[in-house]
């Protein structure tokens, strides 16, 4: 890819199609804050990521349904036969939030005829009211299958949020990572361009000397020479930059979420925009979203050892019931008037419960398998921000030797720049010295490169979101 784009810029913008590569020609240099930020908005990535978080919301909203309250009507009539008997009911269920049981209300109202084995269906000529509930005392008391789906699916939306975060701080990490290759890469352009602008300004004088007798033609050749590699360094950081510019525009786009290729001219002033990062000393391990998830299965699997062990507990139920009959006496008789009151128990006990057992098993063992990835996951972070901080530590280092370096080869650079001009130096040794100056440029600039990277990695690994630019919802912007 950045072959191509060294040969031929509009190569790209062919590749992806109208309108999907867009160039940002403004003037102000453009800043770490500016990539996390469209980033954060519009990545794909992210945008997916709250996409399965919305899918997690609706299935727990499917999960909610199980406790609906529920309708129904029926009626029934004889059309032939000895019994003329017509009966309709109509009935709300509401099942208990906090229980296995449930509530109801009825309204039933019959005509004609019903036979002796039928004689519940009649009722006075208003119809009759009833009102009832089953509350369970012992199995579906604290959990059932119904509360167990409720709460596993709230268990999915915190995994999907934090997979979401999870995706978030990957997202963000990789753009401040392309972001400060782009930055680097423009800055080592500019010291090349700064090292070739030398050779050229030199090549007007050299000239004037090799004319006026002064110095050899050779050494005009020389110089040449020099150019022209020194314009194939300028050449060869052209393309990287290109290259890191269209790497950029995966992460930075515009308001309707389209890449946006990055001109040159927003390019950083110096090193100081490979500073955009700042660390929170503090770091929690629960804020890790791969250690959180991993809490959260360990919380689904407890629901599944809960919903086991009811299903291995005895079934006792209590139920109550009123109901009473308003109008005239029907055919049913008198004995329909009075309010009537019932009571009743249900007692059922599992003798083997095999399929609970299982269960109770599988859901234990599930337990013990987290809770030793969940150690050793806790292990292994702390171990990876501490490798990183040593790494942050190094880089800070060979950033003040860089320093150094650069300052010295600097200043050879240019005592030897001016004994040169004076007569009191060779071309080969000029040359030499401008060389290791802007060598020991780049070399300064990629160690503020490696530090910056080691920052962003630290940023990563503490799942540092204000450090990434994950502080604000996407989602609302």
């Amino acid at each position: 890819m950045a072959l191509v784009i060294a040969v031929s810029p509009s190569a790209v913008w062919a590749q992806h199609g109208k309108g999907e590569l867009s160039a940002a020609n403004s003037g102000e240099p453009l800043t770490l804050q500016d990539v996390l930020r469209s980033s954060a908005r519009s990545a794909p990535d992210i945008i997916a990521a709250l996409a399965r978080n919305r899918q997690a919301e609706a299935r727990a909203l499917s999960a909610q349904g199980a406790f609906d309250a529920v309708f129904a009507v029926e009626a029934r009539s004889r059309l032939a036969g000895y019994y003329d008997g017509t009966e309709f009911a109509g009935k709300a269920e509401q099942p208990l939030m906090d229980n296995g049981g449930y509530v109801y209300g009825q309204y039933r109202a019959s005509r004609g005829d019903f036979p002796v084995y039928e004689d519940k269906g009649y009722t006075n000529r208003l119809g009759e009211l009833k009102v009832g509930a089953l509350y369970s005392l012992l199995r579906d008391r604290l959990i059932d299958a119904r509360r167990s789906e409720f709460r596993l699916a709230a268990n999915d939306i915190d995994i999907a949020r934090f997979e979401a975060k999870a995706a978030g701080i990957g997202v963000q990490m990789r753009a401040a990572d392309a972001y400060q290759k782009w930055v680097a890469a423009g800055l080592k352009l500019k010291a090349y361009q700064a090292l070739m602008v030398l050779a050229q300004n030199r090549s007007a004088g050299i000239e004037r000397q090799v004319k006026l007798g002064a110095k050899p033609a050779i050494i005009l050749t020389e110089n040449e020479a020099n150019l022209v590699k020194r314009q194939a360094f300028v050449a060869e950081a052209r393309q990287d930059l290109r290259a890191a510019a269209v790497k950029l525009s995966l992460y930075y786009r515009d308001a309707d979420g389209l890449p946006i290729i990055v001109d040159e001219t927003r390019l950083p002033r110096d090193l100081t925009a490979l500073n955009g990062i700042r660390i929170d000393p503090g770091f929690n391990l629960e804020g890790r979203p791969d250690f959180a998830i991993i809490l959260e299965e360990i919380d689904k699997a407890a629901v599944k050892m809960a919903l086991a062990r009811n299903d291995m507990r005895p079934r006792l139920d209590l139920s109550g019931e009123l109901a009473k009959d308003f109008g005239p006496e029907g055919l049913g008789g008198s004995s329909r008037t009075p309010l009537e009151m019932i009571v009743g128990v249900t007692f059922k006990i599992p003798l083997q419960n095999r399929k609970a057992k299982g269960k109770l098993a599988e859901a234990q063992a599930k337990i013990d398998e987290l809770t030793v990835k969940q150690q050793f996951l806790a292990e292994k972070i702390r171990a990876e921000v501490a490798s990183i901080g040593i790494e942050v530590e190094t880089a800070g280092q060979l950033v003040d030797i860089s320093e150094k370096e650069r300052a010295l080869a600097q200043t050879l650079a240019d005592a030897e720049r001016r004994r040169f001009e004076l007569g009191s130096s060779d071309f080969f040794l000029v040359n030499q010295r401008e060389e290791s100056a802007t060598n020991a440029q780049v070399k300064l600039i990629e160690a503020h490169a490696r530090i910056a990277a080691a920052r962003a990695e630290l940023a990563a690994a503490t799942a540092d979101e204000d450090a990434l630019g994950l502080t604000f919802n996407p989602a609302s912007k």
